[in-house]
């Protein structure tokens, strides 16, 4: 699936990725391959995620921000 997390200074993360775990506003949440579609609010956490092409999972630290799943895209807006 394809994760996008941007900002409104940049681009913070745009590829594949085999799982990611987000920081909703009433609890953590992960999201996998053909998951349900949603829209979530974010409050300030850890995004984590692990890059297709990568052994180790990464780490992004945000503020909050808004979430958007739909077909194995997984689109992040931070604030």
């Amino acid at each position: 699936m394809t994760l996008k997390i941007i900002s409104a200074q940049e681009i913070v993360f745009e590829g594949e990725v085999t799982s990611v775990t987000l920081p909703g506003t009433v609890g953590a949440f992960t999201v996998l391959q053909n998951h349900a579609s949603l829209i979530s609010t974010l409050s300030a956490g850890k995004i984590v995620y692990k890059p297709a092409d990568a052994a180790e999972p990464v780490v992004t630290e945000i503020s909050g921000g808004i979430v958007d799943v739909d077909n194995n895209i997984v689109s992040v807006c931070l604030y």
